[in-house]
């Protein structure tokens, strides 16, 4: 049973190398750019001759255009600072070869915030699809904050991916302007109205469920960050959602 790794980039130079090699023992591996301006392309020629390049048109879909490039078996979907364990490795290859009924695998992912692993703040276990049957899963067309949809039962996978969400908080800083403007796109075309005080709101209750519902203060001070950062994210989002209303 064939297994096809996909992997979508642009500027990854950083993290890029760690992320294939996780994956090196794919049967397939596709990596598909958007535009990057760094060294990103020429690593990722150094791992597969699968290097395709084209425009961006949000995660979904752009995941989905991967998928259509694999021809294995199984697909599996790796985000360009994630990397795979030699213990999820052996989980993955076992299940692809027991599975019986399960078209999909969710996989729990431990994530680390600037240097630190997080074991609350609502971002453990996070368990997300990323292994399946070619042909019997999809990405949402979300532009962000995309999910597998999988036609058929999906199992449970033990060992997580591992994730590095943010080098530094200038990484940080880049990454929450450009999530909160996809984000605010997304709730537009959804037609979510928005308003500054449901921003204010909204920010406010991100802060409190992270921080203290969902223990947050038990990651240290990573967790107060995290959490002032999901209240700043979502404020913008929010803000930046009622300022394309308005230009509308």
């Amino acid at each position: 049973m064939a297994i096809s790794a996909i992997v979508i980039v642009k500027n990854e130079e950083a993290v890029i190398a760690r992320c294939l090699e996780s994956v090196s023992w794919a049967d397939e591996l596709i990596v598909l750019d958007s535009g990057s301006t760094d060294d990103t392309v020429a690593i990722c020629r150094r791992y597969t001759q699968h290097v395709y390049e084209t425009d961006w048109p949000g995660f979904g879909p752009q995941k989905n255009r991967a998928l259509d490039l694999a021809t294995g078996d199984w697909v599996f979907s790796l985000d360009a600072d994630e990397w795979v364990t030699p213990e999820l490795r052996e989980e993955i290859q076992s299940a692809v070869a027991t599975a019986v009924e399960q078209a999909g695998f969710r996989v729990p992912r431990l994530s680390s915030f600037c240097g630190r692993d997080m074991r609350h703040s609502g971002w453990w276990p996070d368990y997300v699809v990323r292994l399946f049957r070619r042909g019997l899963a999809r990405f949402s067309d979300d532009i962000v904050h995309e999910r597998v949809i999988v036609d058929g039962k999906v199992g449970t996978l033990n060992k997580p991916i591992r994730h590095e969400t943010f080098q530094d908080l200038e990484d940080l800083l880049d990454k929450m302007n450009s999530y909160s403007t996809l984000s605010a796109r997304k709730m537009r075309d959804g037609g979510k109205r928005a308003s500054l005080t449901r921003a204010v709101c909204k920010s406010l209750w991100a802060f409190f469920r992270t921080y203290v519902l969902r223990r947050g203060f038990l990651d240290g001070r990573e967790g107060f960050m995290l959490a002032v950062s999901t209240a700043e994210g979502t404020y913008y989002r929010y803000a930046k959602a009622l300022l394309l209303e308005r230009r509308q």
